[in-house]
């Protein structure tokens, strides 16, 4: 998708000006990502115009470019359930607000973290949940529950206004065409990688 693309070379991007390049080609951001330059072109081109002639890209204009069409030049509020040893992990990774996301409350059931902070986010038993989200404006929510307990978690989100979720659980969520969704499924991944390599040895 080309969406995803644009997130590698944004990434990319990123890691050049870290390096000191003010400009890219291309050919030089394809190669860094294992695609065409025609596919680098092809993607940025459907967006707007961003090259210069005997320039090629400049990084921080690119970059903002990027951003914006992602959504990301703004701040997003977030918020989380599900505070075990992945929502933790999750809550340590500075990233996240590196990139303009906020995550400013957890839910849990658990009641010895009801009413503490990990990493500094405050712990809310989910009977708080929509007066939370309407208190704080949360706008994106993250579920990482068991998988048995995904979908109670989603319709929870959903009926608190929430308008996009990302599901780190290993299952498929019923969701209105209007909440946006996202998921991640870690098991997945490593059987897509399973079978790259396989079918790579396979072949020699």
């Amino acid at each position: 998708m080309v969406v995803s693309r644009l997130s590698l070379y944004l990434r990319e991007l990123r890691q050049l000006v870290r390096e000191g390049r003010s400009t890219v080609s291309s050919s030089q951001l394809g190669k860094m990502l294992g695609v065409t330059d025609a596919q680098v072109r092809k993607d940025l081109a459907y967006f707007g115009h961003f090259g210069h002639p005997g320039i090629g890209y400049r990084c921080d204009e690119l970059i903002a470019e990027i951003r914006r069409i992602l959504g990301t030049d703004r701040q997003w509020i977030v918020t989380m359930i599900g505070v075990g040893n992945m929502g933790r992990a999750l809550l340590r990774y500075k990233g996240f607000a590196e990139q303009g996301f906020r995550i400013v409350a957890a839910f849990d059931t658990d009641p010895r973290i009801i009413g503490t902070k990990i990493e500094g986010i405050p712990v809310y038993n989910p009977d708080q949940l929509r007066d939370v989200i309407r208190q704080q404006r949360i706008q994106l929510g993250m579920i990482t529950v068991p998988a048995p307990q995904a979908q109670h978690a989603a319709d929870q989100l959903v009926a608190a206004g929430i308008a996009g979720i990302v599901n780190f659980a290993p299952v498929t969520l019923s969701l209105p065409e209007k909440v946006g969704l996202v998921g991640v499924d870690l098991t997945t991944e490593l059987e897509q990688l399973a079978f790259s390599v396989a079918n790579r040895n396979s072949k020699r």
